[in-house]
């Protein structure tokens, strides 16, 4: 290789190489990007003769990278991330709107009260969305998700808003030493619910609950209008305790490795927005 061989390739062709190498095709490459196969492979090969070396095995409906190309491949992605980075921090306004996803219950108890200084922060026009239980895997790339689980998600920016830590909690005029006997409210969902903490800490199993909700909301509501004792997210109801509105009963507290996170891609927002989002949702 002689000495011209050493010079930085264009950045489309490092573009096509990292967009091929990290989804394993080069149509995947194309659409990504989009351009068509043919563009994807030419720029490759135009890179390949550039550094002279071969950084992908084609084989009939495959591709495979060569060791130089999963050599090389963490550094192309490193410096594509810090070029993405100065370039937004130094340039860019940030999104003029921003959609958050997330479930009925955390919109009316985590995010609601906080979106105020969310739009503040971002200098965004803020759109809520929210799902149905299940159906958190039907929000899109430009989206902000709030999700419940113990995190590993594919986004690139996640956070956790919260350790979670669940009690049992009643209105004030129902609190009292033995709430054991007191009705019992349930709610479907993610998190543990009565029977594990019944296990966790050796209470008894009945009275059964009779009422059951598909959100945590309508459980707190109905144990703020006394109708029995629920088991709650401690974060999700801190202010309804803070303003005496419920009460913990006992000491027991059953903390949980899952929790909601707030979820990114690159795509839904940038750096510096995610950092004053954050700012707003985890104060």
């Amino acid at each position: 290789m002689d000495s011209t061989s050493y010079s930085l390739p264009p950045l489309e062709w490092v573009r096509a190489f990292e967009a091929a190498a990290r989804l394993g095709s080069f149509t995947a490459a194309a659409e990504e990007t989009g351009l068509t196969q043919p563009a994807i492979s030419q720029r490759i090969g135009q890179l390949e003769k550039h550094l002279d070396a071969q950084l992908f095995v084609r084989q009939a409906r495959t591709i495979a990278l060569t060791v130089e190309g999963e050599t090389w491949l963490p550094h192309v992605q490193a410096a594509l991330r810090t070029l993405s980075d100065s370039t937004e921090t130094l340039f860019a306004r940030g999104r003029s709107r921003l959609t958050i996803s997330a479930s009925q219950s955390v919109i009316a108890m985590w995010l609601a009260p906080r979106l105020a200084k969310a739009r503040a922060v971002t200098g965004a026009e803020i759109s809520v969305q929210s799902y149905i239980l299940g159906g958190q895997s039907t929000t899109t790339d430009n989206t902000v998700q709030i999700r419940y689980g113990a995190g590993g998600w594919a986004e690139a920016y996640q956070t956790p808003l919260f350790k979670e830590a669940l009690a049992p909690v009643c209105a004030p005029e129902l609190a009292r030493d033995n709430w054991q006997n007191l009705p019992r409210i349930a709610c479907t969902g993610p998190r543990p619910d009565w029977s594990d903490f019944q296990e966790l800490f050796g209470i008894a199993s009945t009275p059964v609950p009779q009422i059951r909700f598909d959100t945590l909301h309508g459980a707190i509501e109905a144990a703020k209008a006394g109708q029995g004792v629920a088991l709650t997210s401690l974060p999700m109801c801190a202010r309804d305790l803070k303003e005496g509105c419920l009460v913990q009963l006992g000491k027991d507290v059953l903390e949980h490795r899952e929790t909601y996170w707030l979820l990114a891609s690159r795509s839904a927002i940038g750096r510096r927005q995610w950092a004053s989002l954050l700012d707003a949702l985890l104060d």
